[in-house]
């Protein structure tokens, strides 16, 4: 047994751990393990099912990641939990394996912080350089785009959607998508404004925070229909071309929003 994992620890002989990953006391980790260089498992964890787990990991105690999904419809399928590259999971953390109904994988990215009691349920995609804060749930089938923050004790619906860089605030209630870079919190969930002080973080320039805002007010402050507001945030792209990725990842958001977004 590598001298990085505890004595104490049950690893499977079947399970593929890298020389590096450090396992800490008392942690089972089932046969069809897969975890990378770099990785780090604290004590008393439960890491089992069809799990791939990248490099450079930070797994605090407790966590208990790959169990069989909270679907009544799961009859043991083979499915799986993927999780990238230095990623922060913290303590008490559940994350479930996927189902058949939808592609039968739960997906977590990189570079997320995954605060303590966070769920994380069956099928779910999770994007990279998130924050989900303590006690965050996410039910079946979410999304949640890149450097999306959700406060702690928000919960999200099943087959709700958040676009990249929203903030969502400490207990809001999800039930609708949230289009990208939107702030939101309440139960009745409300849109406040944009997450300007977040784009400004990430090096977003002057020009393309104020195609974002014009898109804000088009969607939220001019009383247009979706379909009107959609018509008009495309035709910013004459006006504001350093803006056009932007531009592209919201009429893309709301092209495939299935539950309605939240206005």
């Amino acid at each position: 047994m590598s001298s990085n994992i505890h004595p104490t620890a049950l690893v499977d002989a079947a399970a593929q751990i890298d020389s590096s990953v450090c396992i800490g006391p008392y942690t089972v980790i089932g046969p069809q393990v897969c975890i990378g260089a770099g990785t780090t498992v604290g004590a008393h964890c439960v890491i089992e099912g069809y799990t791939t787990i990248g490099q450079d990991n930070r797994i605090f105690q407790f966590a208990s990641l790959g169990a069989a999904p909270q679907d009544k419809k799961y009859a043991g399928e083979p499915t799986r939990l993927l999780i990238g590259d230095r990623n922060t999971i913290r303590e008490f953390c559940t994350f479930n394996t996927g189902t058949v109904q939808d592609q039968g994988i739960t997906r977590i990215g990189h570079d997320n912080w995954i605060m303590a009691y966070v769920h994380i349920a069956h099928d779910c995609m999770v994007g990279n350089q998130t924050v989900l804060a303590n006690n965050a749930t996410l039910a079946g089938h979410v999304q949640v785009g890149d450097y999306a923050i959700i406060g702690g004790l928000t919960g999200l619906h099943q087959f709700t959607k958040v676009g990249a860089h929203v903030m969502a605030g400490f207990a809001s209630h999800i039930s609708q998508d949230v289009p990208p870079f939107m702030m939101v919190d309440g139960n009745p969930l409300a849109v406040r404004g944009l997450n300007v002080e977040g784009l400004r973080r990430r090096g977003f320039s002057a020009a393309r925070i104020a195609a974002i805002k014009q898109m804000h007010r088009l969607l939220y402050r001019q009383g247009l229909t979706l379909e009107a507001a959609r018509q008009a945030i495309a035709e910013l792209l004459t006006s504001h071309p350093d803006a056009a990725d932007d531009i592209a990842l919201l009429l893309d958001f709301l092209a495939a929003s299935t539950r309605g977004i939240a206005r």
